[in-house]
C-alpha cells in the first residue's frame, strides 16, 4: 500500500481534465510546489467541497505516483477559504498576482517554508485590511528575498558607490545587474529603468521590513508607480512567462487613490 502524505497548502491554480477530474497546482509547507490530479473533483461533493479553489487553504493528503510527475490528491480539507478576498474584483487581482508570482519563482517540489508562509500570511492580510500599492512591493520585495533575487539597493552594482555617500537625485535599475546602477555607469546598459532617490529609499525601508508589511507613511503615487514598474519588470525579468494577472491588476493601479 502506498504511503500518504499530509500537510497545509494554499492552491495556486486548477484547470479540467478530461470530464471529471482536475489537475490542481498548490504551494505545500512540508513539500514545496506540487501539482497533482484530483480524479472525480469536478463531480464530486464529499472529498472536494469548495476546497480546490485558488487561494484556498487546505489541508491537504496525497500519494506519489512512482509513474508520473503528479502527485494523487486523495483528499483537500478546507482551512480558510478567504471568502472576503472573492468579494471584489480588487481584491481579487491583488491575491490573483500574489499566487501566480508565487507560482512562477519557484521550481516544482522545491521545499521553502519560509515562502510558503509568506504567501500563507500575506492572503490572511488582504483578507483583513485593504489593498495598497506598497503592501504589493512589499510582498514583492521579500519574495524576492526568499527566492535568492533580492536586488541590490545599497550600492552601484558596477562602480561600487554608495547610495548614501553619494547623494544623487537619480539612478537607473539594472534587471541584468539585479539592482540600481549611477547614472555613468548606467550609460553602458541597454534596459535600465528610471529611479529617483526617493523611489530607490522607500525600496530600501521595504526591504528591510523583516514582516513583509506595507509602509507606515504615504508616499507621493508617482514614487510608489516608479517602485511599482521595477519590481514587477524585475520578477518578469526571472519568470519563464508572461505575468497575466499584471494587466489585470494595473487596472486597479492606474486609478488607484486609496492609502499606499
Amino acid at each position: 500500500m502506498r504511503l500518504s502524505h499530509t500537510t497545509p497548502a494554499v492552491v495556486l491554480r486548477t484547470r479540467p481534465f478530461g470530464e471529471s477530474d482536475k489537475i490542481v497546482s498548490l504551494l505545500t509547507e512540508q513539500f514545496g510546489k506540487l501539482t497533482g490530479i484530483a480524479k472525480g473533483a469536478m463531480r464530486s461533493r464529499k472529498r472536494f467541497v469548495n476546497s480546490l479553489e485558488p487561494f484556498a487553504l487546505v489541508n491537504l493528503r496525497f500519494q506519489q505516483r512512482s509513474q508520473s510527475n503528479l502527485a494523487l490528491i486523495l483528499a483537500a480539507d478546507l482551512i480558510v477559504g478567504y471568502r472576503k478576498l472573492s468579494t471584489s474584483l480588487e481584491s481579487i487581482s491583488h491575491a490573483a498576482y500574489l499566487v501566480e508570482i508565487t507560482d512562477g519563482l519557484i521550481g516544482e517540489r522545491e521545499e521553502n517554508l519560509a515562502v510558503y508562509q509568506h504567501l500563507r500570511d500575506s492572503l490572511c492580510y488582504l483578507e483583513k485590511h485593504s489593498a495598497s500599492l506598497s503592501f504589493l512591493t512589499s510582498f514583492e520585495l521579500k519574495l524576492l528575498r526568499l527566492v535568492g533575487y533580492r536586488p541590490v539597493l545599497e550600492n552601484c552594482r558596477r562602480c561600487g558607490k554608495d547610495r548614501l555617500t553619494h547623494a544623487a537625485r537619480e539612478w537607473h535599475f539594472s534587471l541584468v545587474d539585479g539592482g540600481i546602477l549611477c547614472v555613468s555607469c548606467a550609460h553602458s546598459r541597454r534596459d535600465t529603468l528610471p529611479l529617483g532617490s526617493k523611489a530607490v529609499e522607500a525600496l530600501t525601508a521595504l526591504q528591510a521590513e523583516p514582516n513583509g508589511l506595507p509602509l507606515r507613511h504615504p508616499l507621493p503615487l508617482p514614487v510608489i508607480k516608479e517602485m511599482r514598474a521595477v519590481t514587477l519588470q524585475f520578477i518578469q525579468f526571472h519568470m519563464d512567462r508572461e505575468i497575466k494577472s499584471a494587466a489585470f491588476l494595473q487596472q486597479f493601479s492606474a486609478s488607484y487613490s486609496g492609502p499606499n
